[in-house]
């Protein structure tokens, strides 16, 4: 999902690099900003944040005896 967002949002600063604009805000839509933005999420994604649960199984909790094995 970090990745997504990351994507989503260097495209943004890609698009407001081509259109030469910064919204009326340039301190606060500058390219360089939006690309830090990017950097973070793309960096936090690297790194594990919000990968959601691990569990292994693949999902499946079985309690007592598998079924299948004698």
């Amino acid at each position: 999902m970090l990745a997504i967002l990351a994507a989503i949002v260097f495209g943004f600063a890609l698009l407001l690099d081509f259109m030469n604009t910064d919204l009326g805000a340039p301190d606060l839509f500058s390219t360089t900003t939006l690309m830090l933005i990017g950097f973070l999420l793309l960096s936090l994604y690297l790194a594990g944040v919000g990968s959601g649960p691990r569990g292994g199984g693949g999902g499946r909790w079985y309690r007592g005896r598998r079924p299948g094995r004698g």
